[in-house]
């Protein structure tokens, strides 16, 4: 019971996008420019199999779980009043039902397992699941909905704002193409909430807000009002009531009024149109924008050799272009090109720019948490430190791999300025890896002494500066011929009781001094691994800047060579020969005109 047109639609869109990809390869292998293949073949493997995710977040036990299974009409995630989603759960489309298990390895492993027992690898350890060594399972439906390239992630809870969690959530929403952010009908929007939601607006541009359990709570109209109101400090955001019970119901039974009355054909559209369908788009317009770049080429070198058969008077002008082109295209492989200085400086810039903002948050962060702990006992409250620490880690890294994320794609777009005059193509895409899992490889070693003095301890420490100052007072009395009798045994007690404040007050210092270091070297631990990876990241992102431009820059030079020989050639044909050559020519020049128009329809 789901909408089937806009996934029509959608599957038109890549069918006409790879009849497209098709006709370009089969002309490429045509005009001798096999050289040209790999790159059209890269572009139909996206549209046969493309991605689009939705990510859903949300708080724990809001429906996140129930949602999924919803929308793709059966029990797929595991439900539990008890316990929590502890590992992401993707669905996606296959043939047949089945489930695999990826592994913590790069790339990930993967492990076929029964779809029953899904629930054994990602409910939390207390119900005898997230099985160490598993980092998440991904699930194939056949379902309609999940046929055109839609994988929907059922992600674990955001634990609030600050937690890990959420670092995670907002990280996969920053690679995300949509987002669902759930929240029950029980309450308004939380603070936190609408500050993540705030967030991931600004990392992911297409969010929904999704109310669901509306056949629980009978007042969730209200609710539903209040929301809109809170949002309106996100800005535009649509929201949509839904019951993920009586969704399953109606499938279960074909009712379409109570499909209706369960809110999710309006979810549906929303994740079918804008979202599944968008993105087919969006890939078409990327394989469309491919093929209007290789017909320009190709053309190109036709339109030299038509040029020099049409007036052989100006071979040597056309045979003179030629040459400064080559020239020009021969200047963007080498290393003194523009591009490739603005890539080399900026990616030296940013491992610089990097660094120390890392630097900054983590220095400001052991700050706050000396602050923290010169409030408090580590003995009463290390756990909470703990927590809070490994909190604000997650927070400060999310920040600083989004710096890392935009600034590496500013980059992307100043390299490509200094080479489309020439390649008339670009790379917008680059790939940053999410480095948040990382901040869980390292521990706090507090190796802190948090026991405080037992009752029998301190009973001894009071005694012995009891006894010493009773007896030191006794002993001066006795030296003054002065009898101090009970006097000497208050006075010992006095002294009793500051010795033990003082021991108590020296061992809080030595815990607070314990709980400094542990923090220190826990941060210096993250700074370490942090700083590895975003210097491994650039120098990925370097490398595949470099490949594609050196790549299109040989495109180039080969298109260039191929047109000099022509044109060479032209101008040594008969009359005749040139005449048969122009009208092949035209016709050749007309089959890849129509080409290139038909590849711009799917730009535009």
């Amino acid at each position: 019971m789901t909408s089937t047109t806009a996934p029509a639609k959608a599957d038109d869109t890549l069918r006409r996008a790879t009849e497209v990809i098709d006709l370009a390869q089969r002309a490429c292998e045509a005009y001798g420019r096999a050289d040209l293949g790999p790159r059209l073949a890269t572009v139909r493997a996206t549209l046969a199999d493309p991605a689009v995710h939705i990510v859903v977040v949300g708080e724990f036990k809001q429906g996140k779980s129930s949602l999924v299974n919803a929308l793709v009409g059966t029990k797929v995630c595991p439900v539990n009043d008890d316990v929590a989603t502890a590992l992401p759960t993707y669905v996606r489309y296959g043939k047949e039902p089945s489930a695999e298990v990826l592994l913590d390895e790069v790339p990930p492993r993967r492990e076929p397992v029964p779809v029953d027992r899904v629930r054994e690898f990602v409910l939390e350890k207390e119900a005898g699941g997230a099985v160490d060594g598993v980092t998440g399972v991904e699930v194939r439906l056949p379902r309609q909905l999940l046929s055109s390239g839609l994988v929907i992630v059922d992600t674990p809870g955001v634990g609030g704002l600050g937690s890990v969690h959420s670092a995670a959530s907002l990280t996969a929403a920053s690679m995300a193409d949509a987002v669902l952010f759930v929240t029950d009908a029980a309450q308004e929007l939380t603070r936190s909430e609408v500050e993540f939601l705030r967030q991931a607006r600004e990392v992911c541009g297409t969010a929904v807000c999704v109310l669901t359990k509306t056949d629980f709570y009978p007042y969730w109209r209200k609710i539903r009002d209040l929301d809109v109101g809170h949002l309106r400090a996100v800005g535009e955001m649509p929201i949509i009531p839904v019951s993920s019970d009586l969704r399953l119901r109606a499938v279960a039974a074909g009712d379409k009024e109570l499909n209706a009355e369960s809110g999710f054909p309006e979810l549906v559209t929303f994740v079918s149109q804008r979202v599944s369908g968008g993105a087919a788009v969006r890939a078409a317009a990327q394989a469309g924008a491919s093929v209007v770049g290789i017909c320009e080429q190709i053309e190109s070198q036709f339109a030299a050799e038509r040029a020099a058969l049409a007036d052989p008077a100006a071979a040597a002008t056309v045979m003179d272009d030629l040459a400064e082109v080559k020239r020009r295209v021969d200047g963007l492989k080498a290393a003194a090109a523009k591009w490739q200085q603005t890539l080399g400086d900026g990616i030296a810039d940013l491992n610089a720019d990097i660094d120390h903002d890392l630097r900054g948050r983590i220095r400001r962060l052991i700050e706050e948490a000396d602050a923290l702990i010169e409030e408090g006992d580590p003995a009463d409250d290390w756990a909470e430190t703990e927590r809070w620490l490994k909190e604000r880690v997650s927070q400060e890294l999310l920040a600083n791999y989004m710096l890392l994320r935009d600034q590496a794609l500013r980059l992307s777009d100043e390299v490509a300025t200094h080479f489309e005059q020439a390649a008339g193509q670009v790379l917008r895409h680059v790939a940053v890896k999410d480095p948040v899992a990382l901040a869980g490889t390292a521990e706090v070693e507090h190796k802190i002494e948090l026991a405080k003095m037992k009752l029998g301890k301190q009973a001894m420490v009071a005694l012995k500066s009891a006894y010493g100052g009773a007896l030191m007072f006794t002993m001066l009395g006795t030296l003054a011929n002065i009898a101090l009798g009970p006097i000497g045994i208050g006075i010992g007690l006095v002294m009793g009781r500051k010795g033990l404040r003082e021991e108590k007050k020296r061992q809080r210092t030595n815990r607070q001094n314990q709980a400094r270091n542990a923090i220190r070297r826990y941060c210096d631990e993250v700074s370490f691994v942090m700083t590895k990876d975003s210097r491994d990241t650039l120098r990925r992102i370097q490398r595949q800047l470099r490949d594609h431009y050196s790549e299109l820059a040989d495109e180039l030079a080969r298109s260039n060579a191929r047109a000099l020989s022509a044109a060479s050639e032209a101008a040594q044909r008969t009359t005749a020969e040139r005449e048969s050559r122009l009208r092949d020519l035209s016709a050749e020049m007309e089959r890849l005109r129509q080409l290139r128009e038909h590849a711009a329809a799917l730009v535009s």
